[in-house]
């Protein structure tokens, strides 16, 4: 299914703590990244009712120089009773800019909302 375009706005307060979260590990270009989050909007998503979308960074910008698209940090996602459920990925445009943040689920259901960040982790809903 191809994403769905909407108006670009700006993050949401979810988006934007995961993407920190994630962000806040250090790796080659990820302090570039880090200095993008107040230029992100996002342009599209995933699918009716899907938390994964599309992201577009407005120039001017430091570009980061990442040597893949996939920003290189585990990001998994445990429920409250510590069961595995997905992982968040965040992809860059050619590793440079922010494009994608993507809720990769392994459940039956497809996610509603993002994780939130408790005590330094990941955590989806039960």
């Amino acid at each position: 299914m191809a994403p769905l375009s909407i108006g670009p706005r700006s993050l949401n307060a979810d988006e934007r703590a995961v993407l920190e979260h994630i962000l806040s590990a250090e790796f080659v270009g990820a302090a570039q990244l880090r200095s993008q989050l107040d230029r992100t909007e996002v342009t599209a998503v995933w699918g009716p009712a899907s938390v994964s979308v599309d992201l577009q960074v407005r120039e001017p910008c430091e570009h980061a120089a990442l040597p893949t698209e996939l920003v290189p940090v585990d990001a998994h996602v445990h429920n409250p009773s510590g069961t595995y459920i997905g992982e968040i990925l965040v992809w860059t445009d050619r590793g440079a800019t922010l494009a994608a943040l993507e809720f990769a689920w392994v459940t039956d259901e497809m996610p509603t909302s993002l994780p939130a960040v408790v005590n330094g982790r990941l955590s989806g809903p039960s």
